[in-house]
């Protein structure tokens, strides 16, 4: 076995050791923490290179590219509990793409925190959190994967709430954990129902991992009581994990509150880390989530495919619909990306891993720009994150303007130059071939057309016509910053030690330098996987990659590709017809787009209302069992104890008396009896001759005496 899939471990295990002895350092040691972090996460990199590299060297020599090393755990009755980790094109990639955008974003807060007080907690909460991310990449077994993906969402919680102070960054934390563990609740029922199903949680384990033939053909062999497929059930409840950790419909609701944490954090949790846990969760367990039977089963989707599909569809047309009328820069791009994590599950479900795999890395790029990208005009603006307050900043912050435009073409699909035109349209032409429904497709494009248009106005709020920042100085500085149309205020940034409200200007070289490596990989990343050359699917699917120019005519490809196109376009052309064409002059001014329809704007700008209906319903039959639950332990189940307990102390009391006034005291009778008939007993063996004369001498008087009476009678 290869030394790398030996040691595989070591790449999580740097940067979780790297947290634990920035844990136990003094806290003024800000210099130790970011070089212990970024030091680990660089080793990490170059560890996962040489993964990706002996992957990419089995592959050419015609070697199988699946690696694993498993050891036992621990031992219960019979049965022992493995553990272990595995090397395969998947992984490879998650971990050259994790290690190395974690990376840059680690250099960029370095920038960005430099003036916090708690910065040395922030590089300890950072590298634990890409730790457990890598952690849940190599895994071998379910539930090592979950043991990291905990992890995960503990570290989301303590970094989105990690300016505590702030009760909405408080709240967005517990928000975050708590809608997580409502989709982990299934999860982890499905990891038990599998391994009572196949006994072993092991992914592969030569032959007899539940994802190879014999397990897979067993679970399928099962039905429930309903008569959906055990494969099925399991595949469903495994999902509904994905779908809360990767800000799926209905779970979407945390990942937007999760702008209340530091920018870097919303870059790693919404590019490289946590939300794209749950995708990589649907491409790791993909032969169970495929696995089904029927006639013609090889024709049909399975229904947990379906499944994804369809939540993929709603998840990627929903997230767009709500960010055409938000105002905040972060949040913006946090239904953004709940949109294409939409895609991304569609892609896994009516495309294959590779297809859904593939614009994960390139949105881990783009995203990941753009979030830096944003949290460098917050910066530059002083905290301001309210784009109505910008404007100008093309002129002000021309590094990251650029990279920022780089960034929101290729989220957008820009044809043929960008990434996400690539990746996007693969995704699109799947959907367009899909036998089972040609909805996802149109609710696809549909949603390409929105991002498109909520990207084209955001940029002209932010960088377009002339500065707005003098309104926003002086608010921030009188803490009146204007709420949003959701009645979100801008983030209290100044306290994290930003420049005080003044001219916009230009980042550090600290954080405009990662800002351009992820703009170069956000243009050249798509090259990889085009219809004429598309090696990155081949790399993962293990098929040959010729270079091929007469693919882009097969199976309807250029039909779709001009269709996206013209979609883009559009939404781009309808983005500059609101907010471009004329120049946005003043903060005050009503949107462009809310003058045609205020009410509907409003619904949007409020995230149409989920969250107001979570809390009357859910929220509020949640407090009101938990109400009812009180009242029953105080007053019934505590009533029925205290009754029992009185019961027993009354028992107890009866018991006391009647062993004190009858039993002992007829006990101890007997025993006075006894002793004093043992006392006059013992008088008649005192062994004293003085004693025995006298008795004799006595006994003789009283026969004398008898004798006389009886003689005189």
């Amino acid at each position: 076995m290869n030394w790398i899939v030996r040691n595989l471990w070591l790449v999580p295990a740097l940067p979780i050791l790297a947290a634990g002895i920035s844990a136990l350092a003094k806290r003024k040691s800000r210099v130790l923490a970011a070089s212990l972090a970024i030091g680990s996460m660089a080793i990490s990199f170059l560890l996962s290179v040489c993964a990706f590299a002996h992957v990419l060297l089995l592959r050419s020599s015609g070697q199988p590219t699946l690696q694993f090393f498993n050891f036992r755990w621990f031992q219960f009755g019979n049965e022992w509990l493995s553990l272990g980790w595995v090397l395969d094109p998947l992984t490879a990639v998650m971990l050259v793409m994790v290690t190395f955008v974690g990376l840059l974003i680690f250099i960029y807060s370095v920038g960005y925190m430099a003036h916090d007080d708690n910065f040395m907690r922030f590089f300890c909460f950072l590298a634990l959190f890409a730790g457990a991310m890598l952690g849940v990449i190599i895994s071998n077994s379910l539930l090592l994967l979950f043991m990291c993906w905990e992890i995960v969402g503990l570290t989301s919680y303590l970094l989105i709430g990690f300016w505590y102070s702030n009760p909405k960054a408080a709240a967005a934390g517990k928000k975050a954990f708590i809608v997580t563990r409502i989709g982990d609740i299934p999860f982890f029922l499905g990891i038990a129902w599998l391994y009572a199903q196949s006994g072993t949680l092991l992914f592969y384990n030569n032959g007899a991992g539940f994802l190879e033939h014999s397990a897979i053909s067993h679970l399928l062999a099962q039905t429930t009581a309903t008569g959906i497929c055990v494969a099925t059930g399991i595949a469903i409840l495994i999902f509904c994990g994905a779908v809360g950790k990767s800000g799926q419909f209905p779970l979407h609701v945390w990942l937007p509150d999760a702008m209340e944490g530091p920018t870097p954090v919303s870059a790693l949790i919404h590019a490289a880390t946590m939300v794209a846990a749950g995708v990589f969760l649907v491409a790791r367990v993909y032969p169970l989530m495929s696995a089904h039977t029927g006639i013609a089963a090889a024709l049909t989707t399975s229904t947990a495919l379906q499944a994804v599909t369809w939540i993929g569809s709603i998840t990627a047309l929903l997230g767009a619909v709500i960010a055409v009328a938000q105002f905040d820069i972060k949040r913006i791009l946090a239904y953004s990306t709940i949109s294409q994590l939409g895609y991304m599950m569609m892609g896994l479900g009516v495309g294959g891993v590779s297809v859904g795999m593939f614009h994960l890395i390139t949105h881990a790029f783009f995203k990941s720009l753009l979030f830096l990208g944003a949290g460098s005009v917050i910066h530059g603006c002083s905290g301001e994150q309210d784009i109505r307050h910008m404007g100008g900043l093309g002129k002000l912050m021309p590094i990251t303007f650029v990279t920022y435009a780089v960034g929101m073409l290729a989220l957008c699909g820009f044809p043929f130059f960008f990434s996400g035109f690539w990746s996007k349209d693969e995704i699109l032409h799947a959907a367009h071939t899909w036998n089972i429904s040609q909805a996802p497709y149109y609710m696809g494009a549909f949603a390409a057309l929105l991002t498109a248009f909520y990207m084209s106005r955001q940029v002209f709020y932010v960088f377009a016509g002339s500065s707005r920042t003098t309104e926003a100085g002086a608010e921030l500085a009188h803490g009146l910053a204007a709420p949003d149309a959701a009645g979100h205020h801008a983030s209290d940034h100044d306290a994290a030690g930003h420049h005080a409200p003044g001219t916009p200007h230009e980042s550090p070289s600290v954080m405009t330098i990662p800002l351009m490596i992820l703009a170069a990989f956000a243009l050249l990343l798509g090259f990889l996987g085009t219809p004429a050359w598309p090696w990155f699917q081949s790399f993962l699917d293990g098929t040959p990659a010729p270079v091929n120019f007469g693919a882009f005519s097969s199976g309807g490809m250029i039909p779709v590709m001009l269709s996206s196109s013209v979609i883009v376009l559009l939404g781009l052309g309808i983005g500059w017809w609101f907010y471009g064409r004329k120049p946005i002059k003043s903060a005050d001014a009503p949107d462009n787009l809310g003058r045609l329809s205020p009410s509907i704007f409003s619904a949007l700008g409020a995230a149409l209302y989920f969250d107001a209906f979570y809390g009357a319903t859910f929220v509020k039959l949640t407090t009101v069992l938990a109400r009812v639950s009180d009242w029953l332990d105080r007053w019934v189940w505590n009533g029925a104890v205290q009754t029992v307990t009185y019961t027993i102390f009354g028992f107890a009391h009866l018991d006391n008396f009647l062993d004190r006034h009858v039993v002992n005291s007829g006990f101890d009778e007997g025993c006075n009896s006894v002793s004093r008939g043992g006392k006059l007993l013992s008088m008649l063996q005192a062994g004293r001759v003085q004693g025995y004369l006298k008795i004799v001498a006595g006994a003789l008087i009283v026969f004398t005496i008898l004798l006389l009476w009886k003689a005189r009678i």
